[in-house]
């Protein structure tokens, strides 16, 4: 019988007697489990049901939570993929290179883990809309961050790239992420694979909002040949539906939405697209916080809210649905997300 290290102490507290650990005999073979460095974390998220915003539906919704990621985002992996493969083929190496990157946040977050934890210099430019949690913390890992104009979206934040990278000659290395196939072969290589083995082999319907389009056509080119029936169901900005062939424009659900069909968009495998406002996505996000405790981000709201949609068709009854949430809720505190209990926060006195 196994106890754990807790349980064998508070008997021993019970009986009245002190234990000298080092002197319990065990057979149990003890192992260490430890990383070899930040980046080995990378990936394994866990799934979990949804139970209390599914009423009504008639299919099971479970989450995978790509905000358990070291750099608490899905994106964490692309960033992995896209410097570690770079590195492979030989076109980067730390000291030597910068590598630069437009980013709406999360991957330019998981780009500077990387990029501290391999030694590289790394700077990013970034829509000044994109949330203050974001900035900060892209400074923390110590990447540079240059903010263009909102209005400009991430075409903006594109150009300014590859500007920079231009000026930098063979020094500098453009990762690419809404084109580069690196990205959705990790997700092919590790987030489908994930999801398959951990539903066991149960999945339906999978549902995931659209940013460069990685992780759904990564996990669809996985998952679809193991499951032909398998539908999948991308999500945009109702105020920016480009794949629902509409006009690009603003919205807050950021990290999707780039106002652009990404390379990475495989949409032969998309067999639906839902528009989601960002007034509804931001409230379903506030809602999973309060009443499922999952703190998450504006485009967990909008894949959940599509979600709890396609559960609710009759045709769907008895199926699982998984969808994929992107994000941790700490990066988007000064946004509209939540900007009204950072006001309540700021106002609250001491008693």
């Amino acid at each position: 019988m196994r106890f754990s290290l807790f349980s064998f102490l508070s008997m021993a507290t019970t009986a009245g007697a002190f234990v000298n650990l080092s002197s319990v005999p065990t057979s149990t073979n003890l192992k260490a489990n430890i990383a070899d460095n930040i980046l080995d974390l990378i990936g394994n998220t866990p799934l979990v049901k949804l139970n209390k915003l599914n009423d009504g539906c008639a299919a099971e919704i479970v989450c995978k939570l790509e905000s358990s990621n070291p750099a608490n985002s899905v994106k964490d992996r692309i960033a992995l993929s896209m410097i570690s493969m770079a590195e492979e083929r030989g076109d980067i190496s730390p000291g030597k290179t910068t590598l630069v990157e437009p980013t709406s946040g999360n991957t330019g977050i998981g780009l500077s883990m990387v990029a501290a934890s391999k030694g590289y210099k790394l700077i990013l430019t970034m829509p000044e809309s994109m949330s203050m949690e974001r900035r900060v913390l892209l400074k923390a890992f110590g990447a540079d961050v240059i903010l263009t104009p909102a209005a400009k979206g991430m075409g903006g934040a594109i150009a300014k790239a590859e500007d920079i990278v231009s000026s930098l000659g063979d020094d500098g290395y453009l990762l690419q992420q809404f084109n580069n196939p690196d990205n959705p072969k990790i997700h092919r290589e590790t987030t489908g694979p994930e999801i398959w083995k951990d539903t066991d082999g149960k999945i339906d319907i999978l549902i995931g909002g659209v940013g460069t389009g990685g992780t759904l056509t990564g996990c669809g080119q996985y998952l679809k040949p193991l499951n032909p029936s398998l539908q999948i169901i991308a999500v945009e900005p109702e105020e920016s539906a480009v794949l629902s062939g509409g006009s690009p424009g603003p919205h807050k659900i950021q990290g999707i939405g780039a106002g652009f069909i990404p390379g990475n968009a495989d949409t032969s495998l998309i067999d639906e697209v839902i528009q989601v406002s960002s007034d509804t996505a931001m409230a379903m996000a506030r809602d999973l916080a309060t009443k499922e405790g999952i703190f998450c981000g504006i485009s967990s709201g909008a894949a959940v809210t599509a979600a709890v949609e396609v559960a609710k068709r009759p045709e769907n009854a008895g199926k699982r649905i998984v969808l994929v949430i992107p994000s941790f809720g700490e990066r988007y505190l000064s946004t509209a997300l939540f900007q009204n209990l950072w006001d309540e926060a700021a106002a609250l006195k001491a008693e």
